[in-house]
């Protein structure tokens, strides 16, 4: 496919839905998903995406945010948030749930020409399905399982990921969360029982909305609203998809409209993409197995705790370290200066090698305030630190054959000495490594369940989701019972 095509000029007419309009939602609406790697990997991503969400409540800043707008407030058939006692409105729960899977930054990740999470969509998928689950039971109908939970969260990766292919959403400013608003958008609506109209109504208020700024992401602004950002996301698009399943009119040409449409007022041109939706997103998710870090950093922290033995002994007589990287990771996460806070810290590409290679670890509490108080000698490390571009890295990092997040590390000694250049290609979860990292992933999941629930539950909800077709079968509500407190 090329460039979409545009609607009808004349203000006189209505034109018919934008062409981008009308194929995601004929995917969403009318695709079966035929890869059993990708319903697996699925799984995989669901119970990945859950630990995540669970790890998170360890955290203040994070549980704030949590429950109802109004305190009290009791919902018939409310949605549960994994890990607490909420029983929410599928609003406010879509973003409880975005907002925890997404607060920790150790959920999957997709890169390509623009960047983002699509496991962000499950506050949305979760909170939809719950609810309409436990819906149908009431009325004595069958629940909504599991495997309508797995298709929603391929399509919205989907979506998500084949639309981040072509389009550099941030080189015009903008945050990657409008991907996840419009993926999630297109499957709330087709998971509340939307028909193909109300879906494109949906999609093209989701495009209409102002998007956010990418702003809170960057030097000097970097802050928790990323943290939370796929949360908002997720949950404006169960608010539009509510909006549309009343019939509220669409906006056909909310992408193509001379003057007034996304294309001329934001992204300055049409949206491209060169292959249509399938499974593929799914199929080639980037999972974060071992360290809670944006990322492109992954294999530079891998590199780092390789190192890490011979070079935590002689920190005072390290005079420089080079780190060699890919463009992505130069223009966003390397960052000199003063860190202002967690969000800003675990998108600083020295601070996370820093880390690894004094301490020979990485995890969430690296990133506190207390933390790096403590430890001056970060700074110290990082202000030692010269990050250069390896353009055969760049260019590997955007080959789809490749799709590599390489990076390599090299300690220079005061005496003249220097460490071995450390490279690696891919991280433990690319696709490229699943076999070895997918055990890594199942350790991680029980790892983060037993944050939350005795051991008893927690062997339950492993047992469940290690048997594929068991899983494929369960009922939304029921799983979501398990994950209640």
């Amino acid at each position: 496919m090329g460039t979409a095509t545009g609607s009808s000029q004349d203000r006189s007419d209505r034109p018919d839905f934008d062409t981008e309009l009308q194929a995601i939602a004929d995917y969403v609406m009318t695709t079966s998903i035929d890869s059993d790697l990708a319903w697996q990997t699925a799984r995989y991503c669901f119970m990945d995406s859950l630990g995540c969400g669970l790890l998170a409540l360890r955290y203040p800043e994070c549980l704030k945010h949590l429950g109802p707008l109004v305190e009290g407030t009791s919902v018939p058939h409310g949605s549960r948030v994994p890990g607490t006692s909420f029983r929410l409105d599928p609003v406010k729960a879509a973003w409880d749930i975005g907002c925890c899977v997404r607060w920790l930054d150790f959920n999957d990740t997709w890169l390509a020409a623009e960047w983002g999470h699509p496991s962000d969509n499950l506050g949305a998928i979760l909170a939809v399905c719950d609810h309409v689950s436990q819906q149908r039971v009431a009325r004595g109908e069958a629940p909504m399982t599991l495997k309508t939970v797995l298709e929603a969260m391929i399509k919205a990766h989907e979506i998500q990921g084949v639309l981040a292919l072509e389009n550099s959403f941030n080189r015009v400013g903008l945050d990657h969360v409008v991907l996840v608003k419009v993926a999630s958008t297109a499957v709330a609506t087709w998971l509340l029982g939307g028909n193909r109209q109300q879906v494109l109504s949906a999609l093209s208020h989701a495009w209409v909305d102002g998007q956010a700024l990418r702003t809170y992401r960057h030097a000097p602004n970097a802050g928790s609203r990323k943290s939370w950002a796929a949360g908002d996301a997720t949950s404006r698009a169960v608010r539009l998809a509510g909006i549309a399943m009343r019939d509220e009119m669409g906006i056909p040409g909310a992408l193509t409209a001379k003057e007034w449409g996304f294309y001329d007022v934001t992204f300055n041109k049409p949206l491209q993409r060169e292959q249509n939706y399938a499974s593929y997103v799914m199929e080639n998710i980037l999972f974060k197995l071992s360290f809670p870090a944006e990322f492109h950093a992954q294999t530079a922290c891998e590199a780092a705790m390789t190192l890490h033995e011979s070079v935590s002994n002689r920190l005072d007589d390290i005079e420089k370290i080079v780190i060699t990287t890919h463009e992505s990771a130069l223009r966003i996460i390397a960052k000199e200066g003063k860190l202002a806070n967690p969000a800003d810290r675990d998108h600083c590409l020295q601070y996370m090698v820093a880390v690894p290679l004094i301490f020979g670890a990485l995890n969430a509490d690296h990133y506190e305030d207390d933390f790096h108080q403590a430890h001056p000698e970060i700074d110290a490390l990082r202000e030692k630190m010269e990050v250069v571009e390896n353009e055969n890295y760049s260019r590997d990092y955007l080959d789809p054959d490749k799709r590599s997040i390489a990076n390599a590390l090299q300690v220079f000694y005061k005496d003249g000495s220097s460490s071995e250049q450390v490279e690696v290609q891919y991280p433990i979860g690319h696709r490229q490594r699943r076999a070895e990292g997918l055990p890594v992933l199942k350790d991680k999941f029980a790892k983060n369940l037993a944050t939350r629930f005795p051991q008893q539950r927690v062997a339950h909800i492993l047992e469940v989701c290690s048997d594929h077709a068991r899983l494929l079968k369960t009922p939304v509500h029921e799983m979501m019972a398990w994950l209640t407190i």
